[in-house]
């Protein structure tokens, strides 16, 4: 597996480098890829299939120029920021039984996570809601995936050191939420986790066996960028 640590300068490029990546590799048959980034800019990462105005205090986003952003895979709506690290995971499902479906490939990427917690932090992780993990019931990751015909896009966010107050304010209380979440508030939902993010790096590229480095930094398409400024994009449903 190849690994990228790569973090663009606005949250669009951020966001197109993942579909990008997935492009990539479904139309060159490339090896899989883990790419890590860690925004610094303040912005709101909607799923694909929310409704920006069910899911977000658009005003106040609006107010304080926090940019509201759509992604390609499905789940639930995030705050990102300093302080989040983000992975992706570009894998060819095609040649792996454990990733033939949906349902298959959660289990078997967040058990994998699962158990880099437990071996190399001795913390007593849960999966939670699917793809959800957790420490004592209370959320610090949270992940989602986009497929193809051949290769998946399974990508997450880690809370290590974020303003966990901005999420409270810049959010509704989600439109779906998980049993467990219980109609928790945000603040009440959500932790960062005791870990450096240099270190969860080099975790996360051992669990993965992520040995080679990507050649060169990927290519990303004009057209897509200008997809994720777009309010046509952001804001369709």
């Amino acid at each position: 597996m190849n690994y990228l640590d790569l973090t663009f300068h606005t949250p669009a490029e951020n966001l197109a480098c993942d579909e990008a990546l997935l492009d990539f590799c479904e139309e060159t048959g490339a090896e899989d890829i883990l790419r890590v980034w860690e925004p610094k800019e303040t912005f709101v990462v909607i799923g694909y299939a929310n409704k920006v105005t069910s899911e977000v205090n658009v005003e106040l986003c609006q107010a304080r120029e926090i940019p509201i952003l759509r992604r390609c895979s499905g789940g639930g709506t995030v705050v990102q920021g300093a302080g989040c690290l983000n992975y992706s995971l570009i894998l060819n499902f095609a040649e792996n039984e454990f990733l033939q479906t949906i349902t298959r490939a959660n289990q078997f990427i967040m058990e994998r996570h699962r158990e880099l917690f437990r071996t190399r932090l001795h913390e007593s992780v849960e999966i939670e809601g699917h793809t959800d993990l957790a420490i004592s019931g209370v959320k610090f990751c949270g992940n989602a995936q986009r497929r193809k015909k051949n290769h998946l896009l399974f990508h997450g966010t880690f809370l290590l050191g974020f303003d966990l107050p901005l999420i409270q304010q810049l959010l509704k209380m989600p439109s779906y939420q998980p049993t467990y979440r219980n109609n928790r508030s945000h603040q009440e939902f959500v932790r960062n986790a005791p870990i450096a993010p240099e270190k969860l790096k080099r975790f996360l590229r051992e669990a993965w066996n992520a040995d080679s480095v990507l050649g060169r930094n990927p290519c990303i398409p004009e057209d897509l960028v200008e997809k994720y400024q777009s309010t046509q994009w952001n804001f369709k449903f």
